[in-house]
């Protein structure tokens, strides 16, 4: 490689659970530049949990994020003149990326009013196994098992 590596950006820890992954999570939910009504959202979101399921929510929060994360995932590659997807393994900073946006995603795409409902909806749902993270996840597991037979072709 000619360029160096980019320096790592350190993230602060987030005021109530002094967890940098919950800024991180914040900061994908963010929109125009307004963290802290993101926060406010994310919090009214874990109080809604709370309420919900009588459990810690931070423990929710951290089981749901952990089975949005997918582990493979297929690359388009082009060898000769067709394109095959080959699956490949994920690095474990962009796995917690993807979990986290397509987790936001997904609770956006919810019906529900306000973004902290359909946020804390969607995080209990993935908490369980269930929700459109997750569903995705799999499809993307499957998708890669199904072109398990091109890994040879990995870079």
């Amino acid at each position: 490689m000619r360029k160096r590596k980019p320096k790592l950006r350190i993230i602060a820890p987030d005021p109530r659970y002094g967890d940098p992954i919950v800024t991180q999570f914040v900061n994908n939910m963010m929109l125009s530049g307004k963290k802290s009504t993101a926060f406010t959202i994310f919090y009214a979101a874990m109080d809604i949990i709370k309420d919900r399921t009588q459990q810690d929510e931070h423990q929710i929060w951290k089981k749901a994020l952990n089975n949005a994360m997918p582990q493979v995932e297929v690359r388009s590659r082009r060898i000769g003149g067709a394109t095959f997807q080959i699956p490949t393994e994920i690095r474990a900073k962009r796995k917690m990326s993807i979990g986290m946006k397509w987790l936001i995603k997904f609770a956006r795409q919810r019906s529900g009013k306000g973004m902290a409902e359909k946020l804390a909806a969607e995080l209990i749902a993935a908490s369980k196994g269930e929700g459109g993270a997750v569903k995705r996840k799999e499809d993307t597991h499957r998708m890669a098992e199904s072109n398990r037979a091109f890994a040879h072709f990995r870079v």
